[in-house]
């Protein structure tokens, strides 16, 4: 009962906490004294990977924004929602509290287990490729070859890591890093619901649901050109490419180009480039497609068709610098959501893939 009452009272504390900037505990040098390497040996292990796999850099990014946007959040209709914390080694217990967080803590890295369906087998996660988790878990078995480093890491500073890796070396800005989150000790389907946005959501409802992460109109316009590389199924734009009603904001052509490649009956396993100029670029040529009608989902289209968003897309299709700025400045933001940095809310997982 002793321990029950100590973690309910961290628990509560570390929710004050948060609302108080927890995420200020967040250091670039948090692991200089443990691992002054670590950054060297994540991007090695990182550059081998995409060397192998070059599909691995937008499956990174993806897993990173797929892992940080599950924040379960307390209903504005309840004082109470069912919250999470440790009962022990691998073990949950549910509580009624003031939610807690999920947010950047690798809870979409953990498997799911005979009693639990975790996160990545949510139906929105089910396309999360591979590749991404082998990236982290690459990255994980580099830095834990090393004596001083072994276990010191977090799967979820490793994600956050390997992210900015993968978009370095795909052209893209490189950006420091803030460390210290804790991995989640909870990773439920269900809180995946209703938290990531689908391809057909248009402006208000993106901006809607990036504002409950505490993201801009800005940042989400930025964070979507993550779509600047990377693949996506046909069944997620067909209805976009019928050949009755083409969607009137895309461009001729590219439907023609889509129809072709995805026609009726086509194996549901294959996959487009995101971006049919640069894809395997992280560039600003995102918004420059968006401009010509060749954004490939209609989230991404009607960035550049509502006036209300256009003349950003207008901007940073004219201007890399300003748009690096601007999404440097947005995944870093991302990085800070629903971060754990006290010890009763999370630890250091062994095996990103499995609980202590």
């Amino acid at each position: 009962m002793g321990a029950g009452i100590r973690v309910l009272a961290a628990l509560l504390a570390a929710l004050a906490a948060a609302t108080a900037g927890v995420t200020a505990q967040l250091r670039q040098d948090y692991y200089a004294a443990v691992c002054p390497d670590l950054e060297s040996i994540v991007r090695a292990a990182v550059s081998k990977k995409v060397q192998a796999q070059p599909v691995a850099v937008g499956a990174t990014i993806r897993l990173f924004f797929h892992d940080c946007f599950v924040e379960v959040r307390a209903s504005s209709s309840s004082s109470s929602t069912t919250a999470c914390v440790s009962d022990g080694p691998g073990r949950l217990a549910m509580l009624q509290l003031p939610a807690c967080m999920q947010g950047c803590d690798a809870s979409v890295i953990l498997v799911s287990t005979g009693n639990n369906t975790a996160e990545k087998d949510h139906p929105s996660n089910l396309s999360l490729a591979g590749d991404g988790f082998d990236t982290v878990i690459q990255a994980k078995a580099a830095v834990d070859a090393v004596p001083a480093c072994a276990n010191q890491v977090s799967c979820a500073d490793i994600l956050a890591l390997a992210t900015r890796d993968v978009i370095e070396l795909a052209g893209g800005p490189s950006y420091a890093v803030e460390l210290g989150r804790l991995d989640g000790l909870v990773s439920m389907s269900t809180n995946v619901d209703g938290k990531l946005p689908p391809p057909s959501f248009n402006l208000d409802q993106l901006t809607s649901i990036f504002a409950l992460n505490n993201l801009s109109q800005a940042d989400m316009i930025a964070l979507s050109a993550a779509h600047t590389v990377g693949f996506a199924h046909c069944s997620t734009f067909s209805d976009r490419i019928q050949p009755q009603s083409v969607d009137p904001t895309m461009n001729a052509t590219y439907a023609e180009d889509l129809q072709a490649a995805c026609p009726a009956g086509v194996d549901p396993n294959i996959a487009l480039q995101l971006d049919p100029v640069t894809p395997q670029a992280f560039d600003n040529q995102y918004f420059a497609n968006l401009v010509d009608g060749r954004g490939l989902f209609a989230s991404d289209q009607v960035l550049f068709s509502d006036a209300r968003s256009q003349p950003t897309v207008v901007a940073w299709a004219q201007n890399a610098t300003a748009f690096e700025q601007a999404f440097v400045d947005a995944i870093t933001r991302l990085g800070r959501v629903g971060v754990k940095t006290d010890p009763s809310l999370g630890d250091v997982r062994r095996d990103c893939a499995f609980l202590n």
